[in-house]
């Protein structure tokens, strides 16, 4: 794998962590408090400003810190590193915390707080395409 691929996973990786760690705590937040007062979709409507947001300063950070290059490869490698990871721990946390099925966790998907929140997760898969650093 060429280096600035290699530089792209690395960036990613640190990029999923930091917005998986913060996603993790506002999703507790969300389930917890939001969810039961305001339905699933208008929960899942608050949280992605925020979310979105704290990507957004995440890709940044990762952007500098790793140095990545204004290129499509290198930028792409980081979006997708940071989705495949970001979906691997969604799909581990479904099954093994939450006990649902792959088909439970598919399911979910097609509702329109599921449809919303993939919307969201692929736009912070795009944001390294997206910033300048």
């Amino acid at each position: 794998m060429p280096a600035h691929r290699i530089l792209g996973v690395k960036a990613g990786a640190a990029y999923f962590a930091v917005v998986f760690a913060a996603g993790f705590v506002l999703g507790t937040v969300r389930v917890l408090l939001l969810i039961p007062r305001f339905g699933a979709l208008t929960s899942v409507l608050l949280e992605l400003p925020l979310m979105l947001a704290i990507s957004w300063m995440a890709c940044g950070w990762a952007l500098r810190r790793f140095q990545v290059p204004p290129r499509i490869g290198p930028r792409l490698s980081m979006g997708a590193t940071a989705f495949a990871l970001l979906m691997l721990a969604e799909v581990t946390l479904s099954l093994g915390a939450f006990g649902s099925s792959m088909s439970d966790y598919l399911e979910e998907l097609t509702t329109p707080h599921g449809l919303v929140g993939l919307a969201g997760q692929l736009l912070f898969a795009l944001m390294p395409l997206a910033r300048r650093a």
